[in-house]
């Protein structure tokens, strides 16, 4: 929520707005939403081991899932976005919002968090965004997280805009992003001859310990972990792993990337039928000699960024209608996408 009431504040003076028109022309016909959303995870599952001699039984219990959105938003909704419902929980998928143009020119933006369990994970969703759309320019900031991805950056950009019609539409221009150092393995150093890891090594240097008498494995923090080889290298050791990439990342500045950004917008709408996508593409990247930069993990020095979105549906009959909406995003040689096609038939 800080971010983007920091972005707003920053686009105010650019857009000529005053502290008095502040409401009228920023707040005015946004909405806030906070929602929680529950329900059971998989079941809990019995246990069963021999280990110790005798046989034992434990529940390995999955805690309820749960996901808590709090957010505001400005947005015009697309004629296809006719929504059902009479208030947001959190958990509408408007891949609207991730077109580069929005249905109308002007100021819109979006904060959205959503904090969420699933299946005993915990993981953190954000998305913040302020764009301003002209006849012949565009500029957007946001700031994305995608815990289930595991993918976080800011981008803005600032592109020139070409209108082929009231329905298409090019644009051209840079894009500035900040990143961790995707490509970057702290694990490289830890690789043998025969291309397996040490991870017992790398596992004693971060504070576990091992009796080799009872066989027994120890956290840094003194408490059994596991008590047999194969729950150390299926259980601890993944983690183990994991705590170890995120600590070594998290020690290395941010990654400032530079990039020229080309795109397209499509929309058509009428009751029976419309089509909205849009696309973006990166195809070249400034190389600034970093150390981190991504140039260096990849085999030649430029790579190409894309997104991409549909949304498509069309009433074949008056009982008949098909439909097929959906994302795809791949950054850094990072994908993440989400889709969802079907059919409705009615029965009159």
């Amino acid at each position: 929520m800080k971010r983007i009431i920091a972005l707003v504040l920053i686009c105010m003076p650019l857009l000529g707005v005053g502290q008095s028109d502040f409401y009228r022309d920023v707040l005015r016909r946004s909405t806030f939403y906070a929602a929680v959303n529950g329900g059971n995870s998989v079941s809990d599952q019995d246990v069963f081991s021999v280990a110790t001699g005798p046989l034992t039984t434990e529940v390995l219990e999955t805690p309820f899932d749960y996901s808590f959105t709090l957010g505001v938003r400005k947005i015009a909704r697309f004629g296809y976005e006719n929504r059902a419902n009479i208030f947001y929980d959190g958990t509408e998928k408007t891949y609207g919002d991730a077109a580069t143009v929005g249905k109308y020119d002007g100021f819109e933006f979006l904060a959205e968090a959503d904090w969420r369990r699933q299946q005993g994970k915990n993981f953190l969703d954000q998305d913040y965004f302020a764009r301003y759309v002209a006849d012949g320019w565009v500029a957007k900031a946001e700031y994305l997280q995608d815990g289930f991805a595991d993918v976080r950056y800011f981008e803005a950009s600032e592109r020139f805009r070409l209108k082929l019609g009231p329905k298409l539409s090019l644009n051209a221009g840079v894009a500035q992003r900040i990143s961790q150092p995707y490509g970057y393995d702290p694990l490289q150093i830890w690789l043998m001859e025969n291309n397996q890891i040490h991870y017992t090594a790398l596992a004693i240097e971060q504070g576990y310990t091992v009796d080799v008498n009872t066989g027994e494995f120890f956290s840094p923090d003194g408490d059994i972990v596991a008590n047999d080889q194969a729950v150390w290298e299926q259980v601890v050791i993944p983690q183990v792993l994991n705590d170890y990439v995120s600590e070594k990342r998290s020690e290395l500045d941010n990654q400032w990337l530079y990039s020229v950004i080309l795109g397209f917008d499509f929309y058509h709408y009428e009751r029976d039928f419309w089509l909205h996508s849009w696309g973006n593409i990166m195809p070249y990247h400034l190389d600034t000699g970093d150390e981190y930069s991504y140039h260096n993990f990849v085999n030649s020095s430029q790579w190409v960024d894309v997104g991409f979105g549909l949304v498509f549906g069309t009433k074949i009959t008056k009982s008949l209608g098909v439909f097929a909406e959906g994302k795809y995003n791949r950054y850094w040689n990072r994908e993440w996408h989400d889709f969802s096609v079907g059919i409705n038939y009615i029965l009159l």
